[in-house]
């Protein structure tokens, strides 16, 4: 069936991709396809070129983006009235349109294809990658680009511990807290033997609303993410799986309920899959953004099985879309592919996402390892006004910020942990010389308050306490002592906390006193601002 699929694809060496997960419906992404469809039938091309609707492709600071094979000619910003020319011009003579391509912000030079461009040369994307390559609603192109035959390969093996092994092996880590290894949590789990019905679980909701990365692999790639999930619970002994979204998450949401619904009628979901013994089944819940702090103290515990936190009946192996999704790559492939990948003893890649001020935002996959520097300059192109880059936070609110003279730190969880910050969700947010970095502090623990489930009374007390006395340096009434408080509040909320965000919630606070205090004493001494933007201290 596979070869079949392939081969039906492989027919049409003509493709008309357009890029269009939820940034780019939001630019109008769904125009142009209707756009391109309408005018490669009304020129008798319809059934000559393969069209297809996929995923984000990761450059959301260009979208609508279509990119036109063979050529790997990639277009941006695109509207509905480009069509007739991409079709007549692009499609039929191969003729490329100047106006069209992506201008390098730093040479001005127009640039044709994806890999001539900086943002994805620097790039190494085994999974984000593919979004280009499935329409996401059509389970037949993920066959075809070889969706579930890792499942078929574990299951006709029937040796679980090996497949354990394998994922240790490649050195699949988590992102939440420490980066635990997934492989551990997956022997752990698996070695439970209390009886207990168990469950595996994806989280899709980072904590991090500015985040998107879970949410963009399932919109562009469900059948990964279900192949992985599936993986895992034969080898752990699951018996059910559940996709947890969030309300806002309606194209992922879309995508995933047609992918488990296909994925049952191919037999992929269900009982007896693959004429085995073992089944699996998979549901979805979709509700309001549950407290970031509460889902990440399930991980622990899961992680750690003796813990009985919450009085909780049911076993279950949380974990995010991205690591669900790089499973059924690792098992194909093996672990030394996907630890190959890395740099120096850096395994597998990570998605990011860049944002700020800077010229190239969107979501990346690098090598872990690679440097800050690399990823924010060489990737990002710097803040797009010119001016030099002040700090990056990595991991979001949840992540420390570091200073210019550090980008040389690598981008994996031990480097960061050690500089004072995380991996955590992937954000990467890069800020500018007109960024207050108490303010970041500020507003970092503000969104870790919103988050937070509360139920831990050090975590909760301590991080409104921060957030109290922040307010009060930058709406100028500072005292000298306040410094000292600080730390002492962020030592007292990191130490004895349960979840990872109690954990974090001392990094924003912590970095921002060891590589900013200037900033800090010029607000309780000076009584002003460096950067100008606490109005309180406006000058």
């Amino acid at each position: 069936m596979r070869q079949q699929l392939a081969a039906q694809r492989d027919a049409c060496p003509k493709q008309v991709i357009v890029s269009s997960g939820t940034c780019g419906e939001s630019r109008g992404a769904l125009e142009v396809a209707s756009a391109l469809r309408e005018e490669l039938a009304r020129c008798g091309l319809a059934d000559e070129v393969l069209f297809r609707v996929t995923g984000c492709h990761g450059f959301c600071e260009q979208e609508p983006m279509v990119i036109i094979q063979p050529g790997d000619i990639l277009y941006c910003h695109v509207g509905p009235q480009d069509a007739a020319e991409i079709v007549s011009r692009t499609v039929v003579r191969r003729e490329l349109i100047d106006r069209l391509l992506y201008t390098d912000p730093g040479s001005g030079e127009r640039l044709c294809s994806e890999m001539a461009i900086p943002f994805y040369a620097a790039q190494d994307r085994p999974l984000l990658g593919q979004n280009q390559k499935i329409d996401p609603t059509s389970i037949d192109d993920a066959i075809a680009n070889g969706a579930y035959s890792a499942l078929a390969q574990v299951l006709a093996t029937g040796d679980p511990a090996s497949v354990i092994k394998e994922i240790t092996r490649s050195g699949l880590r988590r992102h939440v807290g420490d980066g635990l290894e997934v492989g551990l949590s997956w022997e752990t789990f698996r070695s439970q033997t209390d009886n207990e019905e168990k469950y595996i679980v994806c989280c899709v909701d980072e904590g991090d609303p500015a985040a998107h990365v879970d949410r963009t692999l399932l919109e562009g790639n469900p059948h990964a993410v279900l192949e992985g999930m599936i993986i895992a619970a034969y080898v752990t002994g699951a018996s059910a799986g559940l996709i947890r979204l969030s309300t806002e998450h309606r194209l992922a949401l879309q995508h995933a309920w047609l992918a488990v619904d296909k994925a049952r009628e191919y037999g992929f979901l269900g009982t007896d899959l693959f004429d085995s013994d073992f089944s699996f089944d998979i549901d979805i819940t979709q509700k309001s953004r549950a407290p970031a702090g509460e889902e990440s103290v399930k991980s622990v515990v899961r992680t750690f099985p003796g813990e009985k936190l919450y009085n909780r009946e049911n076993s279950r192996l949380y974990d995010s879309a991205e690591v669900w999704a790089r499973v059924p790559g690792i098992v194909e492939h093996g672990a030394s592919w996907f630890a190959d990948l890395g740099f120096g003893d850096c395994t597998g890649t990570k998605v990011f996402s860049l944002s700020g001020p800077i010229r190239n935002k969107g979501l990346v996959e690098v090598a872990m390892g690679m440097s800050l520097r690399t990823l924010v300059l060489d990737i990002g192109r710097g803040i797009r006004n010119g001016s030099k880059v002040k700090a990056v936070q990595t991991g979001g609110p949840f992540g420390g910020c570091l200073p210019r003279r550090m980008f040389n730190v690598s981008v994996d969880h031990d480097s960061l942990a050690k500089a004072g910050s995380m991996v955590a969700s992937g954000r990467i947010v890069v800020m500018g010389r007109e960024t207050c970095m108490v303010n970041v502090a500020k507003r970092s623990l503000e969104s870790l308050q919103q988050e937070s489930c509360s139920k831990c009374v050090v975590c909760r007390e301590t991080i409104g306490a921060m957030v109290e006395v922040l307010t009060a340096i930058v709406e100028g009434q500072g005292h000298p002592e306040h410094l000292e408080q600080l730390r002492k509040l962020a030592k007292a909320c990191s130490e004895p906390s349960v979840c990872p965000l109690g954990k974090a919630a001392s990094k924003p606070v912590l970095s921002t006193l060891k590589y900013f205090r200037k900033e800090y004493e010029a607000h309780i001494h000076d009584g002003r601002c460096p950067a100008g933007v606490c109005r309180d201290l406006a000058r």
